[in-house]
């Protein structure tokens, strides 16, 4: 049985890379799965403002539903004391023209104060739509953290060093979607 003394080196040297690659896949791991613990906490914190939002905007149309049944029953009530008026004794004709005039001040008063509801309500609308824009970013940058980190773990089985600079791809994709979600979220306040 002859020896090949390049052997022993090759077999060292193929050991050396293949540890060299799992150090890089377990550090790669390590920083992606880091990073999307971050942008993990500041989703939660996107998440709670949007049902914070769609929880006020459901208040507030509840809200504007009651201004608008007030106002609606503020006119009747003023068409119906209208119409008594006509019928009623000159003695109480004041009483009625008082009593219109509350109802008639009362209508204009739920119209107005309802329109004010109905533009918060909108306005959580466009707070919950903006607030949704920043979760979908921290979304996509999960899924390809996912993808990058199953693709390292492959890496990291098959000694494949060009199937660990695949797994960079959607790993830089993900902190790329990350930075943009945290970037943007912390702007917008």
């Amino acid at each position: 049985m002859e020896l090949n003394p390049l052997e022993g080196i090759e077999g060292h040297h193929h050991a050396e890379a293949a540890s060299r690659l799992q150090a890089f896949v377990a550090i790669s791991v390590a920083l992606l799965a880091t990073f999307m613990a971050l942008c993990h906490v500041k989703d939660d914190n996107v998440l709670q403002g949007m049902q914070q939002a769609r929880a006020q905007k459901i208040d507030d149309w509840g809200f504007y539903q009651a201004r608008n049944l007030r106002h609606e029953v503020a006119l009747a009530t003023q068409t119906q004391l209208s119409l008594d008026v006509l019928g009623a004794a000159a003695e109480n004709k004041q009483a009625y023209s008082d009593a219109i005039a509350k109802y008639k001040a009362l209508a204009e008063e739920q119209d107005s104060k309802k329109e004010e509801v109905k533009k918060q309500a909108e306005a959580d609308d466009v707070k919950y739509e903006a607030l949704e824009v920043f979760h979908h970013r921290f979304d996509l940058a999960e899924a390809f953290a996912s993808i990058g980190i199953a693709l390292l773990a492959l890496s990291a089985l098959t000694h494949k060093r060009w199937l660990f600079a695949i797994a960079l791809f959607p790993s830089v994709i993900s902190v790329g979607f990350g930075l943009w979600g945290l970037i943007t979220a912390m702007a917008a306040g």
